[in-house]
């Protein structure tokens, strides 16, 4: 924390003195990166890009995002139960105990999706959607 008040105050001292290069570089050797969360973060928001550009009411919206995420969280699960069956090296009663495990998170997951494509069947069929827009929120909810 203090080296960063150091630089700053360096910083200042090099712009007030006329030293106009000492600040550009500097600024040259700043890097930035995102932590896994704020990657994980832009690539949703990237993904969902396609639901916030439509001409659909918020409600629906949300409820899209929501869908999308489970459907995401699924594939994600039924990618490490598969990953666990292939692997060979784990006690068999072991594998058995994480693979019961991992069936009982999909079955939520899945529960959670079947309720989310509820909510939005209903959203869509109180808010009084138009021909257009009915196609558009079907089409986002198949993704």
């Amino acid at each position: 924390m203090t080296s960063h008040i150091v630089r700053s105050q360096q910083r200042q001292y090099a712009a007030a003195q006329g030293e106009p290069g000492e600040p550009q570089a500097w600024r040259d050797s700043v890097r930035v990166s995102l932590s896994e969360l704020g990657r994980a973060r832009s690539a949703q928001a990237q993904r969902n890009s396609d639901i916030e550009e439509s001409n659909l009411p918020d409600s629906i919206k949300q409820l899209l995002k929501l869908i999308r995420e489970l459907k995401a969280q699924i594939a994600a699960k039924q990618a490490e139960l598969a990953a666990l069956m292939a692997d060979s090296g784990l006690d068999a009663e072991v594998r058995l105990r994480q693979a019961q495990t991992f069936q009982s998170e999909l079955t939520s997951l899945n529960a959670a999706l079947v309720s989310a494509n509820a909510n939005l069947l209903e959203a869509m069929s109180e808010l009084g959607l138009d021909d257009a827009q009915l196609q558009a929120a079907t089409l986002l909810a198949m993704k």
